[in-house]
């Protein structure tokens, strides 16, 4: 926790020194193109950055992405680039500053990312359509992903900010600490109240009369929650980051609050799945909310809030432009003894305030024109997931033909190999792991992980994968390394090489390695996220798959030493160093199925399970340990082998002996 902490504490520092500091005159003068001296000026109203003038000529605005747009990379750690743009929206030159990412530290040289980044001089931010940036670097999708995204949303919102271009949609990027009565002050909730006295007026001649009295009938507010500055103030981080997520393309956030006698929702939504008592109007356009696109807020983030009775978020459609005004209906209705009905109907006005509204065209998030990209390569892994989720649900039926399963498994190795790792860049790393844990404690951003498909995929279907299966998921199948171990073992051992039996005693020993590493890993990039970088160099995997071994001579060395020892022990590395198996396995803990079957006998009358088990995973009374399985599934073909299987050999003698 103190390591936490400290963390914490940096990050914040981190933040304070990046906004301080700023840039030099000189770093301003070579962002802004300028020859001569330049003076600058900091500026922290609405959007902070710095004013650049030369001879008393304004010749450009800075702003740092860090700053404007939060950019945080794929190692959870701040990534901030300085950005210029001049008076006439261009984007005049960027530079990167600060950055803790895996990649850029260890695979992609200075002068790549110095020529990616000055790759956005020239862009014209107030072109009709968005401009065309560079494209993302290759196998460094997620970092310079982050970073063109960061260039482009904080250029433009600092080109809007100084009023360089015109806007027109929601400010999705600025926060500011606001309070109820601040939010209410600012239009950014709207409110209405209907009292007793007033309702029982109106619904004179119901069968059950309202009771006037100094009490509300109904107390209403209503807003557009999509800017953070309101969103992130009302519902709080995490739950504001989950509402929005859940939004599909054009949507927006709509949140209703009430309190008082009359109930805003009803209970007839449950059974019709409409709610009839809402009404979203604006122009010739009348919306009623459905439950497909309703959520229940329970609580306030604001301690100031007023008590509320009921908070209900809805998604406005496409339909409904939550930038220009609407009114919000809220309509009561009562039985009359004849039969009839009496109605009251309340009407609230609402409208985002300027001041949340960025009027340049906003361009498609960048992950969504990188998944476009590569629709193709998410295909082939999601057809391959289709293929893995059938043999693991169909394991009974494969496992009884013992030359499917082996031509099926080499098969898969051979394509997660070849297919994910060589040809899609489809490994999993450690170091993905600790970032998801740092997003975490830093602001999860589901942007951040979606800029890379294949990834993203893969790491979604473990996670999914080992509730169900286990860790053997992923190491067993999907991980284009273990696939290489597995089949160059596969090839000395048909080539005659001797394998080695590690001693139970030594083998579970051994274990504590890599878990060891796991943990020395995550702890040490609370201290310094470089020095946990070069520390998850353990790992082979940028070496063998990402950089596809070209590499200097020491780390190639590293990768056929490991090689080389699971020609004698299957799956070498695996068992003992990979400190990704060793994170998989703790969550994999929560695994609520046993899909791999075993006899009372395994381990008492026949322990052929546990001598063939490929990574030592079977212990010698039988159980199967899941944090070491990697689903192979060679123990289920053997127990369904008449030729191998012990219990079933006895059980076929028997048979024969007791046939006349």
């Amino acid at each position: 926790m103190r390591q936490i902490l400290i963390a914490l504490l940096w990050l914040l520092g981190a933040g304070i020194a990046l906004a301080q500091e700023g840039p030099t005159p000189e770093e301003a003068a070579a962002l802004t193109g300028v020859p001569g001296p330049v003076t600058l000026r900091r500026i922290d109203d609405g959007v902070p950055g710095w004013e650049v003038r030369a001879g008393g000529d304004l010749v450009g605005h800075i702003g740092s992405t860090w700053e404007i747009a939060g950019s945080v990379g794929y190692s959870g750690r701040p990534l901030d680039v300085l950005v210029a743009v001049s008076p006439k929206g261009v984007i005049l030159g960027a530079r990167l500053i600060r950055h803790d990412e895996p990649v850029l530290t260890l695979g992609i040289s200075d002068a790549d990312i110095a020529a990616y980044v000055s790759g956005f001089a020239g862009l014209d931010l107030a072109a009709p359509k968005p401009p065309q940036a560079p494209d993302v670097i290759s196998r460094a999708t997620v970092s310079t992903g982050v970073i063109r995204d960061g260039i482009l949303r904080s250029a433009r919102t600092l080109a809007v900010g100084r009023g360089v271009i015109a806007g027109g949609a929601i400010d999705r990027l600025s926060f500011a600490p606001a309070g109820w009565e601040q939010l209410l002050a600012s239009g950014a909730i709207s409110e209405t109240r209907i009292g007793m006295t007033e309702a029982a007026t109106a619904l004179a001649g119901a069968k059950v009369p309202v009771t006037p009295g100094p009490g509300d009938f109904l107390h209403l507010w209503a807003g557009v929650i999509d800017p953070p500055a309101i969103g992130q103030n009302l519902l709080g981080q995490q739950e504001f980051t989950r509402a929005l997520g859940a939004l599909g393309p054009g949507e927006a956030a709509l949140l209703v609050m009430s309190a008082g006698l009359q109930s805003h929702r009803g209970i007839d939504w449950k059974r019709s799945g409409r709610f009839d008592r809402l009404t979203v109007v604006q122009g010739e356009t009348r919306w009623q909310p459905g439950a497909d696109g309703y959520r229940l807020i329970k609580r306030l983030a604001l301690k100031d809030a007023p008590a509320m009775k009921e908070i209900s978020l809805f998604a406005l459609p496409a339909a409904i432009d939550p930038t220009q005004p609407f009114t919000l209906e809220v309509r009561a209705s009562r039985p009359t003894a004849t039969g009839d009905e009496v109605a009251l109907i309340a009407r609230l006005p609402v409208a985002l305030p300027a001041a949340f509204i960025l009027q340049a065209p906003t361009p498609e998030p960048l992950w969504r024109s990188i998944w476009q990209a590569k629709r193709v390569q998410a295909g082939v892994v999601l057809l391959m997931l289709l293929v893995l989720t059938v043999i693991l649900f169909a394991q009974e039926w494969i496992t009884r033909r013992p030359k499917l399963w082996r031509a099926g498994r080499i098969g898969f190795l051979g394509a997660s190999f070849l297919v994910l790792g060589m040809g899609l860049n489809g490994q999993l790393s450690v170091v993905q792991v600790v970032a998801f844990i740092h997003s975490l404690l830093t602001g999860f951003r589901w942007e951040t992980f979606l800029i890379e498909p294949v990834i993203f995929i893969l790491w979604s279907f473990a996670a999914l994968g080992m509730l169900f299966w286990g860790r053997g998921v992923y190491c067993g199948w999907l991980c284009p390394f273990g696939a290489l171990q597995e089949l160059t073992n596969t090839l000395a051992q048909r080539l005659g090489l001797q394998q080695i039996a590690v001693p139970q005693a030594l083998h579970e020993r051994l274990w504590v390695i890599k878990y060891t590493l796991f943990v020395a890993i995550l702890a040490l990039s609370f201290y310094s996220m470089h020095d946990a970088l070069l520390l998850a160099e353990a790992e082979p995997f940028k070496t063998a798959i990402s950089l596809r071994f070209l590499r200097a001579w020491p780390f190639l060395l590293f990768v056929a030493a490991i090689l080389g020892a699971g020609l004698f022990i299957e799956r070498f590395y695996c068992r003992y160093l990979c400190p990704l198996g060793a994170g998989l396995a703790i969550p994999a803990k929560l695994k609520i199925f046993d899909w791999l079957k075993r006899r009372p006998q395994c381990g008492r009358e026949c322990r052929m399970c546990e001598t063939k088990c490929t990574v030592g995973a079977i212990d010698t009374i039988g159980r199967i340990n899941p944090n070491e399985c990697v689903l192979c599934l060679r123990c289920q073909v053997i127990m369904n082998d008449g030729t191998q299987c012990p219990v079933l050999k006895r059980r076929a003698r028997a048979s024969e002996g007791a046939t006349p």
